[in-house]
């Protein structure tokens, strides 16, 4: 067999080791809570379902579509940063949709980078933001992310100790997964920095929605000149709970929109046009579904980290996202996470993903998926406590 370069790039995907004790022990008949993928359960909502079943029945919207997205999504994409956030973009040249936020990630990187190119991404992160560029033939430089460590200086730290210079800034807030939140006074720090060094920030906005406790997760485009140096990704998955749609955009520096598209129009057709159309009527459709959503992430996180608090297992609720970002309890900290997964599945029967595969620095925690009912909540935390 012959070697493949970028695949030897690749580790082994240490969540695929818990993914198939999982299934291991799914097909021995036992029930294994699965705090595991973050992949929400719960339905899309039914105008959006509705709206692709009408859809779907036009054979017009069976051809080819634009890799861009449709016109009128990139002008619904625009219309919702303005409601939300108040910032002003040109759906022709500042908006681009996306098969999911990985597929832009994932071709934004290549349209990019190249080797000799270094990009900062905190650690631990989601895996996509080092991997895309990692598949692009570039370098990735590490900046710690953690609650006993300031992130910023980190990152200024990481940029001057590296010659040549950084090419790009990949950030996520609220962060998964290790839940942090900014606030726009950092944001406002980033894009100076950027500015003064022709750096290029890339933001994921994956969470943007998923907030708690009064706590409003602010866009990096909100920052005046953010637009001169950066962009950022946003998904219908969470908002909406479109995960398996396949919907997102990018939006910001018209430069780094249009070097994505020329690398999409070689690559994709974009998606399915019932489903662009579906997603013009999540983003201008009625909103209360995206509260009704959070809410029910709300009421999980309380219950799950209440459960475990009561049981010995010290948690801080966060205040965005739908992950828990869990330190593991300090007797069994030696394991490391990997190990204290598997224990998990086995004496609990409780799925969760180990902290080491996001990166350096997570090996002391496990994330935990807020994607199981209340219900499956307070069985898992009864089969956590039996198994500490």
């Amino acid at each position: 067999m012959k070697e493949f370069p970028r695949i030897k790039r690749l580790p082994p995907y240490v969540f695929n080791i818990v993914t198939e004790l999982k299934m291991a022990a799914r097909r021995r008949g036992e029930d294994i809570i699965d705090f595991g993928m973050g992949n929400p359960d719960l339905p899309t909502p039914q105008h959006i379902v509705d709206k692709i079943v009408e859809s779907v029945q036009k054979p017009q919207n069976h051809r080819y579509s634009q890799s861009k997205g449709i016109p009128n999504l990139r002008l619904a994409i625009c219309n919702w940063y303005k409601r939300n956030h108040g910032v002003d973009l040109d759906p022709e040249t500042e908006a681009i949709a996306t098969i999911g936020s990985k597929e832009g990630i994932s071709h934004l990187a290549m349209a990019i980078s190249g080797p000799g190119d270094s990009i900062l991404v905190p650690t631990p992160t989601y895996p996509i933001h080092t991997y895309a560029f990692i598949l692009a033939n570039a370098d990735v430089v590490s900046v710690p992310l953690g609650r006993d460590c300031d992130f910023f200086e980190e990152l200024l730290k990481a940029f001057k100790a590296n010659w040549p210079r950084p090419k790009a800034l990949v950030i996520n807030f609220p962060h998964n997964p290790t839940t942090a939140c900014v606030e726009l006074d950092f944001f406002e720090k980033v894009v100076e920095f950027a500015r003064e060094h022709e750096l290029i920030v890339i933001h994921d906005f994956a969470y943007a929605d998923l907030v708690f406790d009064g706590y409003r997760a602010p866009s990096l485009l909100q920052v005046p000149g953010a637009k001169e140096v950066g962009v950022e990704s946003f998904t219908l998955s969470k908002s909406y709970n479109m995960p398996g749609w396949r919907v997102g955009f990018l939006v910001g520096n018209r430069d780094i929109i249009q070097a994505l598209a020329r690398v999409k129009s070689y690559q994709d057709y974009g998606m399915f046009q019932p489903i662009q159309i579906a997603g013009i009527i999540a983003l201008n459709g009625p909103q209360d579904c995206v509260e009704e959503i959070r809410q029910v992430y709300k009421v999980r996180r309380d219950t799950l980290c209440e459960g475990l608090n009561r049981i010995g297992w010290n948690i801080e609720p966060p205040k965005a996202s739908m992950f828990v970002w869990a330190e593991i309890p300090e007797k069994h900290q030696a394991m490391g996470s990997l190990e204290f997964s598997k224990m998990l599945i086995e004496k609990a029967r409780v799925a969760v993903s180990p902290g080491i595969g996001f990166g350096e620095g997570g090996d002391r925690f496990v994330r935990i998926s807020l994607v199981e009912n209340e219900h499956r909540i307070r069985q898992a935390i009864r089969g956590i406590r039996d198994a500490l």
